[in-house]
């Protein structure tokens, strides 16, 4: 049975720290986690006091977006009311998939070959 969505900073037994959108489901008597788009937050600081924060995939080498790991790993979860910090996570991950989802078009550019770009960027040098 898998619970209700909420979103929740999870500190893990190694010591990493995620924000992420949590289902908590019930498996062969254990609990497990299903973690979708989970982050990583970084507090950026201006002259000492606090300017914003850094937002990352929590794990960089996949493209995949859906994680389950067992409540065992979890050292602490809070569930996260904070409407900012959820719609800046909202904002980040939609354009995460926004980015990771675009073909190139004519639209973003010209698209040529590299030897036709090497000769027109050549023709713009020696004209000018």
């Amino acid at each position: 049975m898998i619970e209700d969505d909420f979103y929740a900073t999870i500190k893990f037994k190694n010591g990493e720290e995620i924000f992420t959108k949590v289902a908590a489901s019930e498996e062969d008597g254990r609990t497990l986690l299903i973690l979708s788009n989970p982050i990583t937050v970084e507090e950026i600081k201006v002259r000492g006091k606090l300017g914003g924060y850094k937002f990352e995939p929590w794990l960089k080498t996949t493209t995949e977006d859906m994680f389950i790991i067992n409540i065992e790993d979890v050292l602490t979860m809070s569930e996260s009311s904070d409407i900012e910090m959820i719609l800046n996570y909202q904002d980040f991950i939609r354009k995460l998939n926004k980015k990771n989802n675009s073909k190139l078009s004519r639209e973003m550019g010209y698209i040529s070959t590299v030897s036709d770009a090497k000769e027109a960027l050549e023709k713009i040098y020696n004209n000018s």
